[in-house]
């Protein structure tokens, strides 16, 4: 058998409605994570740039983790390990500006 041709045992079997709680359950974390670190990045004074670099690094780490939490079984429960990475990257910047903005103007500007 050629090596591009899966065997019937690699067939995973999904369920849509899990998939959607799965990714239900990513975009809480992220936003959660976007918030608390936009609460932290007001209220050390980060401005420009590096608040910008500070929300990235955070959004990496907190995929990372999520991937490390998953190990190799990232296929059972998305249907690609690039959803992890990719899927709240933009919604969660709103969150985090928002709260980065808010906690900078109480802290340093009020």
């Amino acid at each position: 058998m050629p090596s591009n041709v899966s065997k019937k045992d690699d067939f995973i079997p999904l369920s849509e409605s899990a998939v959607r709680y799965n990714h239900f359950l990513l975009d809480y974390c992220q936003t959660s994570f976007s918030a608390l670190s936009g609460c932290t990045a007001g209220i050390l004074g980060l401005t420009g740039l590096y608040g910008f670099l500070f929300y990235f690094v955070v959004s990496i780490m907190t995929s990372l983790f999520m991937a490390i939490y998953l190990g190799n079984n990232t296929s059972k429960y998305f249907l690609s390990t690039q959803t992890l990475f990719t899927s709240t990257i933009w919604s969660g910047l709103q969150t985090y500006l928002l709260f980065w903005t808010f906690l900078y103007g109480m802290v340093h500007v009020y």
